[in-house]
């Protein structure tokens, strides 16, 4: 037993100063200076395009996707990413202090006395257990144990948030103008998601609470629902405004007249004068899009109307424009 007891320490110790160590700001593509913004944004693309749904039975794609979340648990959190970053500027130093009293990641020499970490190594990691991550967090961030000290605090309880997740929806432009639902299936629960009238392209949608599990239901992370409007054949969308053409005829242009323009909302009359210009825009107020989260107030319609010149004309009328031609 002792034998076994012995090979089993040594694999120990060559695992530990074999570890491959962890460039976390690598792994996401961010720079070492990278702000909070900067982290949580390619967190968010990352995780979307190696998420395990969009690439099953990959494995690669699987690690990649651990490796991501683990970096991201590590730099989202600023008391970790301080840690972290102290810990990759030793690197080398903790191999030569592991074994010394107030060595290893957290622990300093100063002044011929050594201090280390006070209070629960997962208080700055998170719950190392069963969390996936690689050995190189487990070793130095997921302990469970307490770092030795004396005058340390007590044992208190640990907590640590979930990791957030994204996923996408598309909807059409009538569907942003009136507010719709999707379902959305997360693993063994449909979650429906509703979108408010004036809902826009690249809206970010946040479900509180149905990211990845923390250490209880209030530390759970939160799910993104990113809102994709697909391309209108006839309107585009201009923030709360709306803009689409409108042919007329000769006659209408010249002598003035009316035209039936379609609107998200119905047919409306617009007035036409004499004399009009091709290219010439009309706006009908209140008939754009709603203002999203303000009841009641909505965008401006813009109308760019195109001349329809005749092609063919009956003798009658080729006569008709000679004798207006010769009247100028």
């Amino acid at each position: 037993m002792g034998y076994i007891i012995f090979v089993h320490l040594c694999k120990c110790v060559y695992c530990i100063l074999t570890m491959e160590y962890k460039d976390y700001y690598k792994i996401l593509g961010v720079d070492k200076k990278a702000s909070p913004d900067e982290i949580k944004k390619a967190f968010r693309n990352l995780t979307l395009k190696y998420h395990p749904d969009k690439n099953p039975g990959n494995k690669q794609a699987e690690e990649k996707f651990k490796l991501i979340a683990e970096a991201n648990s590590v730099l989202s959190d600023p008391e970790k990413r301080k840690k972290y970053d102290e810990l990759g500027e030793n690197w080398q130093q903790y191999e030569q202090q592991q074994n010394q009293p107030g060595g290893g990641p957290f622990g300093r020499q100063q002044g011929g006395q050594s201090y280390t970490y006070q209070g629960d190594m997962n208080d700055l990691f998170g719950e190392g257990g069963g969390s996936g991550f690689s050995d190189f967090f487990e070793q130095f961030f997921g302990g469970g144990g307490r770092a030795s000290s004396t005058g340390g605090r007590g044992q208190r309880q640990t907590n640590f948030k979930g990791n957030d997740f994204e996923t996408e929806m598309e909807i059409t432009l009538e569907e942003a103008f009136n507010g719709t639902q999707r379902l959305i299936q997360l693993e063994n629960e449909k979650l429906r998601i509703t979108t408010k009238p004036g809902a826009y392209d690249g809206q970010l949608l946040r479900i509180k609470g149905k990211g990845g599990k923390g250490s209880s239901a209030e530390y759970h992370g939160d799910l993104f629902v990113r809102v994709h409007v697909t391309p209108n054949s006839v309107f585009t969308r201009h923030g709360d405004d709306l803009r689409r053409q409108q042919t007329i005829d000769l006659y209408t242009a010249v002598l003035g007249g009316q035209t039936i323009v379609d609107t998200l909302t119905g047919k409306v009359k617009v007035k036409i004068d004499a004399g009009t210009q091709s290219g010439k825009t009309i706006r009908i107020k209140g008939k754009g899009m709603p203002v999203y989260g303000k009841a009641g107030k909505f965008g401006d319609l813009y109308v760019q109307l195109q001349v329809q010149i005749p092609d063919k004309l009956t003798d009658k009328q080729k006569e008709l424009f000679e004798q207006l031609k010769n009247t100028k």
